[in-house]
């Protein structure tokens, strides 16, 4: 059988983009012969809807693009990805499925076993679970039709507190029972970077156990926070893939299942190029799909705004991103320098606005209040935030979206000034730890000196008064990042690093920080994914709390 793999990348709710997407697939699927064409999890309205699922009209306008859709498989049947009202009175009105097209007309529904409702899953809360395993017949072959985590019953999750065992019912172990040809695996697999790996390694395991052939088809592309990677397959029954197709951008192929000689894989990238792919990818969707065009950001001279125009021009085009340089009395020759110099590199226009005399009548302002107290963190924030009410000036009056810059280590102790550098749209850096930040800056100037090399060699520093270090309040990064990455990605207690050699008043003082500044993040922009464990809604923490004390 010839089937086609479609990768595509779908807007959420956007019901006639995807359908228009998803018919021009199936008719080049006709063209090129295919018996076959596969599309991605939920693919008619986009991973992942959340309570817009909770929407009649929404659901309506899903089946009736699935209908338009099946109009079109006339020569050819189609598997796509869809909400399906649940006819039993009892349960979730909803399940999570896929549609088998044939004829002009749905011909069966498969419904999702296992539903994930862990980091930034939470398909249990719209979905009921599936407890029907029947194969689908077509052109003399039995195929098994499931779901992205119904491959994923024997996941092993490293320093994951009940997750070891999440689940009673293995959908592979029912439709193997009935000896299937092919097994199909529609998919919305958000990256991190260690999904490739572990994601491979589940398919191909499964394809041994089982010895059965599996395609799986992901979707690409950004949706708000999330990032998806593509990177479907085609896996032969010994677990050796037959076809790989592209990464952080759409594709189509055709494989033969009775042709399975091919070994044809994309090229191995190293983690900071896959990083670099995805928030490009990321920054870039998340402006196509909201309607914006144009990014501002402060540019500092530091490394991590720097990093931030970097990767904005790269997605949006230097024409389309223009920023600020803000210098105070504070701010270093150097640091202007280094910003203009990125600037011209790049090919962006830049303005300068000193905040010098704006905060002066700050202080002036404040005289009264403040008579006989010294100047302090306050003093700090309020250069900041004048940054930060400048920048948002120039986004209202212009039509500019505003990038944040903060990384995840200063998210993380809450090194940052609400409605001040914490101001933004979208947080590019938001899940990258300062010595990552470093990483990939080297990355980008790997053939070339594009960031400049005084900002990735200087001691960081937020320049908010004179001779002032991030190291006079933090831990050395090296430091700070390893405590950070082992209590946050990887959920360790506080004895548990104390016990593995680290400081134990330094990590109480790091921990201490981490969960008193919650309210912080709380109130940050969306942050792109490109961990494991990003703050935002894959890391649910209460406000008010008081632990580990």
């Amino acid at each position: 059988m010839r089937i086609a793999l479609a990768q595509l990348n779908y807007h959420v709710g956007n019901f006639p983009k995807n359908s228009e997407r998803i018919i021009s697939s199936i008719e080049r699927a006709k063209a090129e012969n295919a018996d076959l064409v596969i599309f991605s999890e939920l693919s008619v309205c986009g991973y992942y809807p959340n309570d817009m699922l909770e929407r009649l009209e929404f659901i309506t306008e899903a089946l009736e693009a699935i209908d338009r859709i099946a109009a079109h498989c006339n020569g050819i049947a189609a598997v796509v990805g869809g909400p399906s009202f649940n006819p039993s009175p009892k349960g979730k009105m909803l399940y999570n499925s896929a549609f088998f097209l044939q004829d002009g007309k749905i011909r069966s529904i498969h419904h999702k076993t296992l539903l994930p409702t862990y980091d930034v899953f939470d398909e249990y809360r719209h979905f009921e679970s599936n407890k029907d395993f029947t194969l689908v017949e077509y052109k003399g072959q039995k195929l098994a039709i499931t779901i992205c985590e119904d491959l994923w019953f024997n996941q092993k999750v490293m320093n994951a507190f009940g997750r070891e065992n999440l689940y009673e019912t293995s959908p592979m172990e029912e439709y193997c029972r009935q000896n299937p040809d092919l097994v199909i695996n529609l998919s919305a697999s958000p990256f991190s970077y260690h999904q490739e790996k572990l994601r491979k390694d589940i398919l191909l395991e499964d394809a041994k156990k089982y010895r059965v052939p599996i395609i799986y088809v992901n979707q690409v592309g950004a949706q708000t926070e999330l990032i998806f990677d593509g990177g479907s397959l085609m896996v032969d029954h010994h677990g050796k893939v037959v076809k790989e197709l592209a990464y952080f951008r759409e594709d189509f192929a055709i494989v033969d299942t009775l042709d399975q000689q091919l070994c044809e894989l994309q090229p191995l990238t190293e983690t900071n190029e896959k990083i670099y792919q995805a928030l490009v990818l990321g920054i870039s969707d998340y402006f196509r799909k909201s309607g914006f065009q144009k990014a501002t950001l402060g540019l500092s001279g530091g490394i991590d705004s720097a990093l931030t125009l970097v990767l904005a021009v790269s997605a949006l085009g230097s024409e389309n991103v223009k920023v600020l340089l803000m210098p105070s009395q504070y701010s270093s020759d150097h640091s202007v320098n280094d910003a203009v110099a990125l600037a011209e590199c790049l090919g962006v226009a830049y303005e300068t606005v000193s905040i010098h005399g704006i905060a002066e009548s700050f202080d002036e302002a404040l005289a009264p209040l403040f008579h006989g107290l010294s100047h302090d963190l306050t003093e700090e924030n309020i250069q900041a935030r004048i940054r930060g009410s400048l920048l948002m000036a120039f986004t209202n009056k212009f039509g500019y979206i505003l990038l944040n810059t903060s990384n995840k280590s200063e998210a993380a102790v809450g090194y940052g000034t609400l409605y001040g550098d914490m101001n933004g749209g979208l947080s590019v850096l938001g899940d990258l730890y300062k010595t990552e930040v470093y990483s990939l800056s080297q990355y980008i100037n790997r053939n070339k000196e594009i960031i400049p090399l005084n900002t990735i060699l200087k001691p960081p520093s937020a320049e908010l008064r004179p001779g002032q270090k991030d190291s006079d309040s933090l831990p050395e990064y090296e430091l700070l990042d390893a405590i950070l990455y082992e209590y946050i990605d990887q959920a360790r207690s506080v004895q548990d690093l104390i016990d593995s050699g680290f400081d134990e008043a330094v990590v109480r003082k790091v921990v201490s920080l981490v969960n008193r500044n919650e309210y912080k993040r709380f109130q940050a922009p969306p942050t792109l994914r490109v961990s494991s464990k990003a703050f935002g809604f894959g890391r649910k923490m209460p406000i008010v709390a008081r632990y580990p004390l």
